[in-house]
């Protein structure tokens, strides 16, 4: 492993390098995170790295087995399904509830993540492209004013196995410019819902945004297309109950 650090607090350097060696495919789904190899192999102590393996477990790449360690995490077909399920369900309640209470100072807080998404377009770039996606994502769940809705929404976050799609970017670099355009249009345009207070278009756009994951899902990850499209036709059923 290459030693990837900058100056951020050493954790969080640790926590960068590692996480884009698993978006890249180095580590892969199952393989161990081992904290005395990491350390000797980044020169650094193992404290650091215990902290930024933490935070690869709280991100939801990473899972700790009792007593043997840290791994990448492992996801089931259930697994993938029921954290989709969620994110379309939470994605809609959020956005929803964003238009309706979203301030001026948070969309300013969206333009200015969007801006700084577009500096990052190259495979390499993609682990931040990444966590700034988490960020904008977050953005609008606390712009919902609803503090149990927030923490929901950041458990299914971590749940959800975004990870493995940016990870399938470098298995297939062609597909990353049309990838990261077709992303940048998705935030416009529910920012600009957001900005208008319109509440159903909000809920449209963040749903698009979702659903586009869900072709990803099955044309990368081989998820069964019909599980997907259960869970997707629930959350329809749902949205028109509630209108």
């Amino acid at each position: 492993m290459e030693k990837e650090l900058t100056h951020k607090p050493l954790k969080e350097e640790i926590y960068d390098a590692l996480h884009r060696q698993i978006i890249a495919g180095k580590y892969g789904p199952g393989d161990w995170l081992r904290q005395e190899e990491i350390a000797s192999q980044m020169g650094v102590s193992m404290t650091p790295v215990r902290e930024a393996l933490d935070l690869l477990v709280s991100a939801g790449l990473a899972e700790r087995v009792p007593y043997r360690g840290v791994r990448v995490r492992e996801m089931s077909t259930q697994d993938v399904v029921e954290a989709y399920g969620l994110r379309l369900v939470l994605e809609a309640v959020t956005a929803r509830e964003a238009a309706i209470n979203i301030t001026t100072a948070q969309v300013a807080g969206l333009e200015k993540i969007l801006v700084e998404m577009k500096k990052y377009v190259k495979l390499n770039d993609m682990p931040r492209e990444r966590q700034l996606s988490r960020e904008f994502h977050s953005a609008i769940a606390n712009a919902s004013g609803n503090s149990l809705l927030i923490k929901l929404y950041a458990v299914t976050a971590n749940a959800f196995p975004d990870w493995l799609l940016y990870e399938a970017l470098y298995r297939y670099p062609e597909l990353l410019s049309g990838s990261v355009s077709q992303t940048h249009e998705e935030h416009r345009a529910i920012v600009d819902a957001l900005a208008k207070h319109d509440a159903d278009r909000a809920v449209q756009a963040s749903l698009e945004h979702v659903l586009d994951s869900g072709r990803w899902l099955v044309e990368y990850l081989k998820i069964p297309a019909d599980l997907l499209k259960e869970k997707e036709q629930q959350v329809t059923h749902l949205l028109k109950k509630s209108k």
